[in-house]
This record gives structure tokens, sequence and C-alpha cells, in this order.
């Protein structure tokens, strides 16, 4: 039993860590350039992230290894450095986590390919299994207490990635991206992440990265609601991201991602953290939110939209007033889908249908 297993079954709930990008941009990662190189040429910085998380009250720390599978590494020229990238990632995490002086589990974050599957592309499921295997065969190496497989859209790699890590003995998480009016950008709707039929069955399913906030909760409560028995995982946005002269910036204050993390509570999830824009500051304040809340009924959609904000990119069935100011949520234009958290989470619908063509930016270091 890993150090994850231990705080899940005598926990009510645990608060997982924020964003892994964004935040190492804030620290001089360059656009381009690749976030797991950070992981063997500046651990401190990345040492340093995963402490402030720690700090702010993270139970789970996911890994700077989100694009850390040869597909992705390839785009940097890194390909045969998927192990000693990986297992350098688990160790500045474990250092960290072993130091913290209460439990604290370490989870080896895993991406997706980037690639498009047969018949739509040229990866086969078969393919990518051995792709994911070789990461996470690395990440238990390096001393992972669970793998974290995120920000996933076709089912045929989140069935790929799954089979790698059972190969590994550790338990494992699936979560995806519904980002496209409601669903991964590959079709599938939130209650479909629990109903991929994997055995042995992932220790928890859910929703992560997206357009918002309060799309996400939406999943949360879909997900909940079809399978009532699953532990979910809520890692939402820190609100909506506008592209400014600057650089892209998430609407999400402390305030807003704390009544965020409560409404998580009440949907039904039971790790809750933060994605693309969750700084410590914004993680600190989901810990004081949740330490000091007593769960409430579960929360309708229209009442998440009265807390939160509008849903971006809600399902075409959905009626107001959920849908109601979706320009106004978008900042006037589509910065929802122009962000990707650098290390992890990844790409939202946009970037990840870029990522299908040779020629584009690579998504997951926008």
């Amino acid at each position: 039993m890993t150090i994850f297993d231990t705080l899940l079954q005598s926990r009510p709930f645990l608060l997982a860590d924020g964003a892994t990008g964004t935040n190492l941009f804030e620290m001089g990662l360059t656009s381009g350039d690749s976030p797991e190189l950070w992981n063997v040429e500046h651990p401190d910085r990345v040492k340093a992230l995963h402490r402030a998380f720690v700090e702010a009250g993270a139970d789970i720390i996911l890994t700077n290894t989100f694009g850390c599978n040869r597909r992705r590494l390839a785009l940097h020229g890194l390909e045969e450095r998927v192990r000693e990238l990986a297992i350098a990632a688990v160790r500045n995490a474990r250092e960290v986590a072993d130091a913290a002086g209460r439990p604290v589990a370490v989870a080896g974050s895993v991406g997706p390919t980037g690639d498009l599957f047969a018949p739509l592309g040229a990866l086969t499921e078969a393919e990518a299994v051995e792709v994911f295997a070789e990461e996470m065969a690395a990440l238990k190496e390096g001393g992972a207490d669970v793998l974290w497989i995120e920000t996933m859209s076709a089912p045929e790699e989140m069935r790929a990635a799954a089979t790698a890590a059972q190969r590994t003995g550790l338990p494992y998480v699936v979560t995806a991206s519904f980002d496209t009016a409601g669903r991964t950008m590959m079709g599938m709707p939130p209650a479909g992440v629990a109903e991929l039929g994997l055995d042995p069955p992932p220790a928890a399913v859910g929703a992560n990265c997206g357009v918002g906030a309060s799309d996400l909760l939406a999943s949360v409560l879909a997900i909940t609601e079809a399978h009532p028995e699953a532990v979910v995982v809520a890692k939402a946005n820190c609100g909506i991201p506008t592209v400014t002269g600057e650089g892209t910036v998430y609407s999400g204050t402390p305030e807003l991602m704390a009544d965020y993390a409560r409404l998580a509570l009440d949907a039904g999830a039971r790790i809750i953290g933060g994605c693309c824009g969750t700084s410590p500051r914004h993680l600190a304040a989901m810990h004081d939110a949740l330490a000091h809340h007593r769960r409430r009924q579960r929360p309708t959609v229209d009442h998440v939209v009265e807390t939160i904000g509008p849903l971006v990119a809600p399902p075409s069935d959905t009626p107001a007033p959920a849908r109601r100011r979706r320009r106004e949520a978008r900042g006037g234009g589509d910065a929802a889908a122009g962000e990707a958290d650098g290390a992890g989470p990844g790409a939202t619908a946009a970037t990840a249908a870029a990522a299908a063509s040779p020629t584009a930016p690579d998504p997951f270091v926008s």
C-alpha cells in the first residue's frame, strides 16, 4: 500500500496541487522550451514549486513530467532521455514530500502523446501502450506513489495509458479534459471516464483543465450522478484565461478558487486541486476553505453558475441561465482555448487539435 492509498482510505478528501507549467513560466521557463528538462537543469526551481504547494497544504504533488513521453520529448530532441528526466522529476518531488513532516503523496504526471490515434492518425493503441509504459516504468523507479494520467481526450489513449499503468502495479488515476461543449475533444461525455471497462480499475477518475471552473464542476456533477461510488478528481483551471500583451492571465482569484473547492466537495469530489493558472496562493485559499467547510447539499449547475460564473463551453442542450453571457466569459474571444499549462496539465481542445498538425507549435508549452 502506497502513501496515496493510505491517504485516500483515511481522509474524507485530499488536496492536490496546482499548476506546474504556468508557475514555471513565472519562474523563468521560456515558451517553446521543454519543462521536463528543468528537472535536471533547474531542479532547485522545480523543488521550490513543489515545496510552495506543500506549504500551501497539498496532500498530493504532481511531478514535472506531463510531456515526458518520447512522442512529446521528440519535439525537443530529447526522446532518448525519457528515463533520465522522469526519474529526476520524481526524485525532486520525493525529496520535498519526504521532508514535509506529514504524509504527502507523489503522483507521476502522465499527459497525452499529442498524436491522433488510428484511423484518424498514425499512432496505434498498441504503440501508445509502449510509449506510456516506458515513462511509467521510470516514474515507478524514481519512487512515485501513484500514476496520474491526465488531460486525456480519446478513450483509446486512456485505455492505452491505463494498460501501461497496470503493468507497474501502482495505483493509477485517469482524468480527462471536457472542453468541447461538455465533452472531450474526441466526443466522450464526463460519465465515460468511469465507463472504460478497465481491470483493475483506476483508484480515481475525474476532470482536469478544460475551459473554466464552472464547466469542470458541471463535468464533476455528471460523473458523480452517474457513478456515485467513484472516487472523483476535480482539478480546474484558475478561472478563465485571457490573452494580453504580456501573456495569458487567469481570472480566478483566491476567493473564487475557495468557492470552487467548496462546490467541488459538495458535488462529490474527493480529490480537489487546481490546474492551469493555479498558484500556491490560490491553493492555500482552497486549503483553508476546505478545512472549515461542512459538506452542503449537492449543488445544481445553476448554483455553480451563480457562484463561480457562466459556463464557457456549455453543452448544446444546457438551458439558460447557465448559457448566458458566454461571450463575456470568454473575454470576447478564444482565450480559453489559447493557453496550455506548460508541464501539465495540457492542451485544451483548440491546442490539442493543433497538435495533430506537424507544423503546429508545441501545444503543451504555449
